[in-house]
């Protein structure tokens, strides 16, 4: 086990606490089922995803900045962040810090008008819920402590985007053997694999979703999903497995709505890959949250004695 992984700082984000709460629910419980600590933030606020920075990218990097300032003022070294707009952006905000002055004075100028201390660049680390189950346990570790296989689920792993683009970013990835790959992402499909679940080859997993265009065109988003739910069905999965609220989110309405607009049913299910390592670690389905999402896959997880 890594231990400055057993005990992190959370970032949740607003969309955990919203629409992604199933997500939320699910990673603190499995963190318990692992004996991980997840210690939340204090007076956290939203990283600017969406529309900050198309205003003004600048105040975007401040309030991602905060955020890690705060961490550092709690004494944390590594904040882990599972929604991948939100750990996109923290990362961003670390890579931009780094390398331009011009964000470094932005960001000291915000800071000081907001009354606390600017955030050093390089103080904290900011992971992804994959890397920090990943580290602190380990395929081996999940192993051990499987108390209700995945075996003969099928599983299409989707990433969505953001969370291998842009690659310089993220300068852990690609290091070879062990570190996670920006071309071909593998750290879902090895914990869940490591679960007994059966991780089909899916070459979409890195594909857009369409997630930030919902609102303002919806047909494109739609089409772009249905791209994903089909792909997942020809390559013969069960259920798509996330570790993104607005993907997870998307995917789910957005089946949906492919149906009622384009006449096109897919029936593969969609679910966090924590609800998936948690029912595989004994967790009940309600407990990891099964009942919060738009997508029923109730008669799924009963046929394997996963419900």
């Amino acid at each position: 086990m890594t231990r400055e992984y057993k005990r992190v700082a959370y970032y949740p984000g607003c969309a955990l606490e919203e629409t992604g709460h199933a997500y939320n629910r699910s990673t603190k419980e499995v963190g318990k089922a692992l004996g991980l600590e997840l210690v939340e933030l204090k007076n956290w606020n939203c990283c600017g995803a969406m529309e900050v920075k198309n205003i003004d990218p600048k105040v975007e990097t401040y309030l991602s900045a905060r955020n890690l300032a705060i961490a550092a003022e709690m004494g944390f070294e590594v904040v882990m962040a599972p929604c991948n707009g939100c750990y996109h952006n923290l990362k961003k905000a670390e890579y931009d810090l780094a390398a331009d002055p011009a964000t470094r004075e932005s960001v000291d100028r915000l800071s000081q008008r907001a009354g606390h201390k600017t955030y050093e660049s390089g103080s904290v680390a900011t992971i992804h819920a994959l890397d920090w189950l990943k580290a602190a346990i380990g395929e081996e570790g999940l192993r051990r402590r499987i108390r209700n296989s995945l075996a003969g689920l099928k599983i299409a792993n989707y990433y969505g985007c953001m969370y291998t683009r842009p690659r310089h970013i993220f300068p852990e990835k690609d290091k070879g053997p062990g570190s996670e790959s920006t071309a071909k992402p593998h750290f879902m499909d090895d914990l869940l694999a490591a679960a007994g679940a059966t991780c089909v080859e899916y070459p979409l997993k890195t594909a857009c979703c369409g997630g930030a265009h919902t609102l303002s065109d919806s047909d494109t988003s739609t089409r772009l999903v249905l791209n994903l739910l089909e792909g997942a069905e020809v390559c013969g999965a069960d259920v798509i497995a996330t570790e993104c609220p607005t993907c997870h989110t998307g995917l789910e309405i957005h089946q949906v709505r492919a149906e009622k607009v384009f006449g096109r049913k897919t029936r593969v299910k969609i679910l966090y890959f924590t609800q998936l390592l948690g029912m595989a670690l004994g967790l009940s389905a309600r407990r990891v949250g099964v009942h919060e999402n738009f997508s029923d896959s109730s008669d799924l997880l009963k046929a394997r004695r996963l419900g």
